[in-house]
């Protein structure tokens, strides 16, 4: 054991050079070898830095070119003649298409007429109804107790209801109607007996719309005694039943 011990003491540089060298030369195989399998050819990079203004558009050059053309002097010369000559055929049109003719404008002027004379006439029918005389129940120099809220004249009748209050005059607009039936009127009267808003409540049983108008006018002409300890609105209610005359 001892000779190999001493063996090896003598022999160990060598051992180690020997190994050193064989693990160099592997090594440098190895080297050459990757060098020629894993060579890589690089292609160089070119930047253009050309100017966007430099490059030629044909296609747009021709475009811009062609508009140009189009917004021309000449050209817009004849668009404005063109859109005149079509605005006055449209002017002319009633005077040259035979629709238009004499007997149209005739026809138009005669209803003009006729909706001037309707309105005239309605307006004037409006008027006399609001200067229609009626009627009036007054009540001058009468006591008040004996006053009745109930008004009869023939078969027809008025009636009102205005608590604690009596009426002064008390129009009667029942010997106007040609049709009949009961018309109910709410009404607002102020501390000095004066109606001040008249109301005609919607009746479908009525086949004369006269009647509410009637009813209403004599309603608004209705005058009642003056009471400072009223209310200052005070709400009743007048019914009138006509009958046709």
């Amino acid at each position: 054991m001892s000779k190999i011990n001493e063996l090896y003491k003598q022999n160990i540089y060598g051992i180690i050079g020997t190994l050193i060298f064989h693990i160099l030369l592997v090594g440098s195989f190895m080297l050459a070898e990757m060098n020629l399998k894993g060579e890589v050819k690089e292609e160089p990079i070119i930047l253009d830095f050309t100017d966007p203004e430099d490059i030629e558009t044909p296609e747009l050059e021709e475009t811009l070119e062609e508009q140009e053309e189009e917004n021309t002097p000449s050209n817009q010369n004849e668009l404005e003649q063109t859109t005149s000559r079509s605005n006055q055929a449209v002017n002319d049109a009633p005077v040259k298409d035979p629709f238009f003719d004499e007997e149209y404008q005739r026809e138009i002027a005669e209803a003009q007429k006729l909706v001037s004379d309707v309105n005239n006439q309605l307006s004037k029918e409006v008027k006399d109804l609001e200067e229609f005389a009626m009627p009036e129940e007054t009540t001058e120099g009468m006591d008040p107790d004996s006053i009745k809220n109930t008004i009869y004249s023939g078969e027809s009748n008025i009636h009102y209801f205005l608590e604690n209050r009596y009426h002064l005059r008390l129009p009667i607009p029942v010997y106007l109607a040609q049709g009949g039936g009961l018309v109910v009127v709410d009404i607002v009267v102020n501390r000095r007996g004066r109606v001040i808003q008249a109301d005609v409540r919607n009746s479908t049983a009525l086949k004369d719309p006269m009647l509410e108008i009637y009813a209403r006018q004599a309603a608004q002409r209705t005058v009642f005694n003056a009471d400072e300890s009223a209310p200052a609105q005070q709400k009743g209610t007048i019914s009138y039943t006509f009958v046709a005359q």
